[in-house]
């Protein structure tokens, strides 16, 4: 007599092992550093060679402005992964699966609606007018009749024929943002919950810096 064979669990798909794509702004990292230079340099030489009270007012505005200046520069961005898009802003970290994402908008700010209609802003991909102006006008250019990107005297494909319309660099992002969540929204695995958390690695220490300030002030 033989025992039935117990039935296999059905496959499961496999996990995905593609690379997250990073979005961040350079202009704001290199800032970010600079800032944290000068920051340091101030700092460090009111604690070594201040007198008096000047080595406290230094050390509290270190610790409010170095965790601070990060938030804004360093710490913001944008991960696209195949499942879900996770936004790291100044004082939190936003996990939409993309099921869960209504769309991506571009306006005078970059954003992300959730199905819920809770929006998020991407501070990593800032807005750049003075960009936008600058495609139009490369666009332009490149659309008129002989020169490179239209048909031009010989009849010939240009160039953004070829590569298509000139885009500013973040509109460009959210494109690519609006594309992938058209291919993966219906996605099995990139459906979920959305969730987020505070930073309070940099909330923290900045309330700290910020209370010890006002009492150093309010005692003086």
């Amino acid at each position: 007599m033989t025992t039935p064979d117990h039935q296999s669990p059905a496959p499961q798909p496999p996990a995905s092992t593609a690379k997250d794509l990073i979005y961040r702004s350079p202009l704001a990292l290199v800032a970010g550093v600079l800032l944290l230079v000068l920051v340091g340099w101030l700092g460090i030489d009111a604690l070594i060679g201040g007198h008096g009270r000047t080595p406290w007012f230094a050390l509290a505005s270190l610790i409010f402005l170095v965790p601070l200046v990060t938030a804004f520069t360093l710490r913001p961005a944008v991960f696209s992964g195949e499942d879900r898009l996770r936004v790291r802003n100044p004082f939190r970290s936003v996990s939409l699966p993309w099921g869960e994402v209504a769309s991506v908008r571009s306006g005078y700010t970059n954003e992300v609606v959730a199905n819920s209609g809770t929006k998020y802003q991407l501070w990593a991909i800032p807005v750049s007018l003075r960009d936008r102006k600058k495609a139009a006008r490369r666009q332009s250019k490149a659309d008129r009749p002989g020169r490179p990107g239209a048909f031009g005297m010989f009849g010939g494909l240009g160039a953004a024929d070829h590569d298509g319309p000139t885009r500013a660099e973040s509109d460009r992002i959210v494109e690519d943002l609006r594309t992938t969540l058209e291919r993966r929204g219906k996605a099995r695995t990139a459906q979920g919950e959305v969730t987020v958390r505070w930073a309070y690695e940099v909330i923290a220490p900045t309330v700290a810096g910020a209370v010890l300030l006002l009492v150093l002030l309010a005692t003086g």
